[in-house]
């Protein structure tokens, strides 16, 4: 038995082509979903997600502008920038690039954007509607992730999903989606911890296993069951001297040992992270819809 792949780059795809369609026809009602990305300082990382994010933006059809900081820039500059920017109707969605420095506090400017054009869904208001089941937006790697399910044929409807790791980037939200009564939804969700017992006891009760630790290779063979969906949403940087960088990415399973045993498994690179910037795609058009009620159905 060797396990399907499924491949975030060409869901990704998919999803891009529809999103570029509905662009296209909000266009031809006047109407362009813009998105304004913000970076404090130099951080290899954050620099070319932006780009990808910039690139992404292109070639959906969605305008997009890039701020950039210096990294000593004071907070109360971000959050002057950013109350301009909530009042700029030509940006629909806003997304400051984390981390931010250690200088700037990042609850104090996420709370400072708009929720209305909280392109990432980590404003406080956005993620209470996401609990409680009325969601504006959805974050960017949850969605994707429930994105992958359903368009692979997984649907998590009536399936135990098992989420490894609670962070409010990943986990949480996660657990906030699946759980709710609704198409694509309705699952019976366990969220495990560094404070779980018997963690390998309840990963082998998943339909649905969710890797989201940040702990290279960690969930292996004998802790899911034959047959199981694993979504590996870990990307982690490891010493590798074949590379010609001298590192390699690995997620958070242990994927050559998992494939030969699960039916379906996200590989890494290549799994959820493309379907990321994609979601936020999704978001910004969203947003642009909700905040003039111009929509194309």
């Amino acid at each position: 038995m060797s396990a399907k792949i499924l491949s975030g780059r060409e869901i990704s795809a998919e999803v891009r082509q529809e999103l570029k369609q509905r662009v296209e026809k909000l266009k031809m009602k006047g109407l362009t979903p813009g998105l304004v990305m913000v970076r404090v300082g130099e951080d290899a990382a954050s620099v070319s997600y932006m780009r990808q994010k910039g690139k992404t933006s292109e070639e959906v059809g969605i305008y997009s502008e890039t701020i950039v900081f210096p990294e000593e820039t004071p907070e109360e500059a971000l959050l002057k920038k950013i109350a301009e920017l909530n009042k700029d109707h030509k940006f629909h969605g806003i997304l400051v690039q984390l981390p931010l420095p250690r200088h700037i506090s990042q609850d104090r400017v996420i709370n400072a954007i708009d929720p209305m054009k909280d392109a990432d869904c980590f404003h406080p208001v956005n993620v209470g509607r996401l609990l409680i089941g009325d969601p504006y937006l959805l974050p960017c790697t949850p969605h994707g992730v429930q994105q992958i399910l359903i368009r692979s044929g997984y649907s998590p409807e009536g399936k135990h999903v098992v989420i490894c790791g609670r962070s409010n980037l990943n986990g949480k939200p996660l657990f906030a989606i699946l759980i709710q009564k609704r198409a694509g939804a309705n699952a019976t969700v366990t969220v495990c911890h560094t404070g779980t017992k018997n963690l390998p006891e309840i990963t082998r009760s998943a339909d649905i296993l969710v890797a989201a630790m940040g702990s290279p290779r960690f969930i292996k063979a004998n802790m899911v069951k034959e047959g199981a969906v694993v979504i590996d949403v870990g990307v982690n940087r490891i010493e590798d001297p074949s590379k010609k960088s001298g590192f390699g990415l690995v997620g958070d399973t242990d994927f050559e040992a998992l494939k030969e045993k699960v039916e379906a498994i996200t590989p890494v690179p290549g799994g959820v992270g493309p379907m990321t910037v994609t979601m936020l795609m999704w978001n910004t058009i969203m947003a642009a819809e909700t905040q003039t009620g111009i929509t194309v159905g």
